[in-house]
């Protein structure tokens, strides 16, 4: 084989590759509203900054006629990039590609970003899209579940980790955003939940909606596991790189520092005024807040703030 054919070889496996389960799954992940793995980091990321690991790894699976299935990247895509020039590690759940669902090399695949953003001191963030362990693999899944675990065990309070939910997400691909430091939810088309409606019939006998099982407004309003809920995915990326550049690369490292044009020695004669005389009489502490710190910029963490800052 010449060098022209190996080089042609490479790149029909980089086209494959990007089209993960295929176009007709690609184009039912439009349909429902929904961005494909690749193109939700292209929006999250500075444009051509993403660098691509393990591009071309499949699946080790023999059980269930699986060594007859397997797509390039095995439903997850995985690399590093940056956001306003700094470095982070991603990793974005393939929902084409056996419905996201975690096999063994999946696991792996994000094992392996995780620890080289902690070992380069850089945030991880990871888009969500999985139906839980990957069935076909047994428990075998489920040691990948434990591993990823370990590292979001591991990386806390010591490099950020942001989680965002863009799925019907459950069971191992719930309880591991919920140990990270920040998780978003879309309205209608998110979910986490342990286990579905179906099973909940099953073992209780209470019926129950996907929603208020575990959808976005639940976890936002109730639960309190969501920061932040959000109308679309494109809100929640961009949400992600705001939330960047309030914190800092790592535990060593500081925020980043903006030029601040309110003076130091400023005067807010206001702040005589808001908190009334009668102890009695309430008062919105948001307008204190909002006099105090510098021009007037503060984020809130809850749920229905994002959508007016961006």
């Amino acid at each position: 084989m010449s060098n022209q054919d190996k080089i042609q070889k490479l790149i029909d496996l980089r086209t494959e590759a990007k089209l993960g389960g295929g176009q007709k799954r690609i184009d039912a992940q439009h349909a429902k509203g929904k961005m494909t793995a690749r193109e939700r980091i292209e929006v999250l990321l500075d444009d051509g900054s993403f660098e691509e690991f393990d591009m071309f790894v499949t699946h080790r699976c023999t059980n269930f006629g699986m060594e007859k299935q397997k797509f390039m990247g095995d439903g997850v895509v995985t690399g590093h990039g940056t956001i306003d020039g700094r470095i982070v590690y991603v990793f974005s759940q393939d929902f084409t590609v056996f419905g996201g669902s975690l096999s063994e090399t999946f696991a792996q695949k994000i094992c392996k970003v995780m620890d080289m953003a902690m070992k380069a001191g850089a945030p991880v963030i990871g888009i969500n899209d999985s139906g839980g362990a990957r069935i076909q693999e047994g428990v075998t899944s489920l040691a990948g579940y434990a591993e990823i675990f370990q590292r979001n065990i591991m990386a806390s309070g010591v490099v950020p980790q942001i989680s965002a939910i863009f799925g019907p997400c459950a069971g191992g691909a719930v309880y591991s955003p919920a140990l990270t430091d920040f998780i978003m939810m879309t309205e209608e088309s998110s979910y986490m939940f342990v286990t579905g409606p179906k099973v909940v019939k099953t073992v209780t006998g209470e019926d129950i909606t996907t929603e208020d099982l575990g959808g976005a407004e639940v976890h936002a309003t109730r639960s309190g596991v969501s920061h932040f809920l959000l109308e679309n995915e494109e809100e929640g990326l961009l949400l992600i790189r705001k939330l960047m550049s309030y914190l800092p690369q790592n535990n060593l490292e500081e925020p980043p520092l903006v030029e601040c044009l309110d003076p130091i020695d400023r005067i807010e004669e206001s702040l005589n005024t808001i908190i009334p005389d009668n102890a009695n009489q309430p008062y919105d502490m948001k307008e204190v807040i909002y006099t105090m710190v510098d021009e007037a910029n503060f984020w809130k963490f809850t749920a229905i703030m994002p959508r007016i800052l961006l």
